[in-house]
């Protein structure tokens, strides 16, 4: 078995309605590349059908794993656990909610390979209504404010994460809003 390089990991919470166009979409773009990757879905204590579909979908793929938590704890708690099982040397976590493109997995991982430890998505064509792009802007410009890294998009999930620097995290709460 060849050694996987990145791991995609997937927290999902009720995403029955996203799943099938989330596969087909990492399908597209990464999965029948060749690239030595995984997908891990976290399930995390969906009541709408989300993890059967799950199972669907990784009984007809071997680079998809599988992980049930027993109730809903929360993203943050689902990423952990996901990473916790993830065997490549690079993290990215994706939203199930279809906001990231899976074609821009390579961009980052590009930029990884030039020498960065942690590279930032960001969603520029967001699917949010008015108010929730407004008050994320606000919490951005705080954020970026307290912090002093200037991101676009500080809520943005889709980044990528050399695995020591992942490791290195203490994930709790809802830290994962500003990883």
């Amino acid at each position: 078995m060849a050694t996987i390089v990145y791991s995609i990991v997937i927290p999902a919470y009720n995403e029955a309605d996203n799943l099938a166009a989330l596969y087909r979409s990492l399908q597209d773009k990464l999965l029948s590349r060749g690239d030595a990757c995984e997908v891990v879905f976290v399930d995390d204590g969906s009541t709408d059908g989300s993890f059967e579909i799950i199972k669907g979908i990784a009984a007809k793929d071997s680079a998809i794993k599988i992980i049930r938590l027993r109730r809903n704890y929360g993203q943050t708690a689902a990423l952990q656990a996901g990473v916790s099982k993830a065997a490549g040397g690079i993290i990215i976590p994706l939203d199930a909610d279809l906001q990231n493109d899976p074609a821009d997995i390579p961009a980052l991982i590009q930029k990884l390979q030039e020498g960065f430890d942690v590279v930032s998505g960001w969603r520029k064509a967001r699917k949010d209504g008015f108010v929730r792009v407004a008050l994320s802007r606000v919490a951005n410009a705080i954020i970026s404010r307290i912090s002093g890294l200037q991101l676009h998009d500080h809520g943005c999930s889709l980044k990528a994460y050399r695995r020591e620097t992942f490791q290195e995290l203490r994930l709790y709460g809802e830290v994962h809003r500003v990883l």
